[in-house]
């Protein structure tokens, strides 16, 4: 398959789940209707292929070598390496939302770092466990385990 048609299938699906997306952004965080888009989503993802560096450079328009260099530093993911490279869809299409972001906002310099950056933050911001610990100091509990110094 070529490149350019291999390309088209995988924006092909990345429009539709954009589609899906926008859709479910207009409802509200515990509305049973937006867990089931997510879900969709979530499944269209899974079921996508593995894309090759170079199709995936076409999509985030950056060259194969920088996008073998992103892989390499871990902000896409290597599905496989033989016989060829291939990365996984799922992080190739967060980090896609990234970008696009970041372009928006005239961000065209140090891209890699700041996808990397905000990749992990939002990795935190995903776990369970913080997620408790916030909601527990909005609401005021917890105990104060050190004082802060007040003199300095």
């Amino acid at each position: 398959m070529s490149v350019a048609t291999e390309a088209a299938q995988i924006r092909d699906l990345f429009d539709q789940i954009e589609e899906i997306e926008e859709v479910a952004s207009t409802l509200a965080e515990d509305d049973e209707r937006r867990h089931k888009l997510d879900g969709v989503v979530a499944r269209a993802l899974k079921t996508a292929p593995p894309v090759r560096p170079v199709v995936a450079g076409e999509l985030l328009d950056l060259t194969e070598k920088t996008v073998k260099a992103w892989a390499r530093e871990g902000v896409l993911a290597i599905h496989s390496q033989e016989p060829r490279m291939l990365l996984d869809a799922v992080r190739l299409h967060e980090v896609l939302h990234v970008v696009s972001e970041l372009r928006q906002a005239g961000r065209t310099r140090g891209l890699l770092d700041e996808v990397h950056r905000r990749l992990s933050d939002q990795a935190l911001l995903d776990r369970d466990d913080l997620a408790t610990s916030l909601a527990q100091m909005h609401r005021g509990e917890g105990r104060v385990v050190r004082k802060l110094d007040q003199g300095s």
